[in-house]
C-alpha cells in the first residue's frame, strides 16, 4: 500500500475516534449538582449513588431539570418503583414531550415507555412492557431523541418510536414527580450521551 493510502486510513480511524460519542453522566450520586433544583426542594433527595423523588405532604409535584440543553441526545438511566401509585416520567426538552414511567393518572393503567403529549394523550402504546417491565426491581430506560423523534428501550428491548408534530429542537431534560400523587421513584446511572 502507498504511504499515501496509508495516511488517509490513518486520518480516517482518527476522525472516527474523535467524533466517537461519549456518555457523560448526568448524576454525580450525591448531589443535585447540573440538576436546576426547587427553591424550596422538599421532593429530590441524591444518597449512595440514587436519586430519590419523594412526594411532599401537600403533593405539589415537581420536574427535575437539567441545568444544560440539548438537542440530538441518547439519555440512559435505571428506575425503581417506590412505595404508592407511581406516575412519573422524563421529559424531553419540554414540558410537552414526555415519556411516561408508571401508571398514567387518565388511563388508570401502566403506560411505561409511552409518549405523552398534552392535549393528545398517549398517540402510542410501547409494546410488549407488561413483560418487561420488573414491579420490585431496578429497570432500564433508554431514550434516543432524535428531531422530534423519540425511540425507547425498555431493559435492554425497544418497545416504542414517536414522532411528535412540534416542540423545540433543543431544551432540557426533566425528571418527573407527579402531582396529586402519593409516591416515590428512584433513579441511578443517569448518562447522556449528545448525538451529531
Amino acid at each position: 500500500m502507498k504511504a499515501t493510502g496509508i495516511i488517509f486510513l490513518l486520518a480516517l480511524g482518527l476522525t472516527t475516534i474523535c467524533n466517537a460519542q461519549m456518555a457523560k453522566s448526568l448524576f454525580d450520586g450525591e448531589s443535585l449538582a447540573g440538576w436546576v433544583e426547587p427553591d424550596t426542594n422538599l421532593f429530590w433527595t441524591a444518597h449512595d449513588g440514587i436519586l430519590s423523588a419523594q412526594s411532599d405532604p401537600d403533593k405539589k409535584g415537581s420536574i427535575l431539570w437539567t441545568e444544560k440543553s440539548f438537542r440530538d441526545f441518547s439519555i440512559e438511566l435505571d428506575f425503581k418503583m417506590g412505595k404508592g401509585t407511581v406516575d412519573s416520567g422524563v421529559f424531553l426538552r419540554e414540558i410537552n414531550f414526555q415519556i411516561q414511567i408508571g401508571e398514567s393518572g387518565s388511563l388508570k393503567r401502566d403506560m411505561t415507555a409511552s409518549p405523552y403529549i398534552p392535549g393528545k394523550g398517549y398517540p402510542v402504546e410501547a409494546s410488549g412492557v407488561a413483560d418487561l417491565l420488573q414491579q420490585d426491581d431496578w429497570n432500564s430506560l433508554k431514550i434516543e431523541a432524535i428531531g422530534k423523534t423519540a425511540t425507547v428501550w425498555l431493559n435492554s428491548k425497544e418497545v416504542m418510536t414517536y414522532t411528535t408534530e412540534e416542540g423545540p429542537e433543543e431544551g432540557a431534560i426533566g425528571l418527573q414527580l407527579h402531582p396529586n400523587r402519593d409516591m416515590s421513584i428512584d433513579f441511578r446511572n443517569i448518562q447522556v450521551t449528545e448525538i451529531n
